[in-house]
């Protein structure tokens, strides 16, 4: 089932922990998120909408579920969804799939680049996200690569991942059908 806009309507950290285990669609390729993290609005100093609005930070002021995808170190993309309310800064950062580790490699796998960003995936049909009722046990860890932010938010634990203990998770993620 495709998630739709209501999914993503929801409070950032609701969101990046559901959204492990779903399976993101590009182009007609398929692979599941096996890693998320949250970025929580203006009060978030590792949050890029923390100095406010900018041309750059622009989509993360839009509508839930519209892509903020930008360009990290001048080399790869990084695919981040709004979420929440409108004109209220919150995004989850897809940090990786399980065919794909890391999220230069994901957005490098699945061809994407900065023409998609301010799309949205509720209605978009180069990239959407869907639920196909596959579950795992989800761990929380430090966000990574933040260290510009202050230490209070280098210690939040809004980093969501597939649970290393569950096998029977890993497992079941070695294919998923197309289609």
């Amino acid at each position: 089932m495709r998630l739709t806009y209501e999914f993503f309507h929801r409070p950032c950290l609701e969101v990046a922990r559901d959204l492990v285990g779903k399976v993101l669609v590009v182009r007609g390729k398929r692979l599941r998120i096996s890693e998320t993290e949250a970025y929580c609005g203006e009060n978030d100093t590792a949050c890029h909408a923390h100095k406010g609005r900018t041309k750059r930070t622009e989509a993360f002021y839009a509508e839930a579920g519209t892509l903020y995808v930008y360009l990290c170190y001048g080399i790869h993309w990084m695919l981040n969804i709004v979420t929440g309310e409108k004109e209220q800064p919150e995004a989850v950062l897809i940090r990786a799939c399980v065919e794909a580790p890391g999220p230069g490699r994901l957005t490098k796998a699945l061809g994407i680049t900065g023409e998609l960003n301010e799309k949205n995936v509720a209605d978009g049909d180069e990239l959407w996200l869907e639920d196909d009722g596959f579950r795992c046990e989800i761990e929380t860890d430090k966000r990574v690569g933040i260290g510009y932010a202050s230490q209070e938010d280098q210690d939040r634990l809004w980093r969501f991942k597939m649970g290393m203990q569950n096998t029977e998770c890993r497992m079941q993620n070695e294919g998923i059908p197309s289609g």
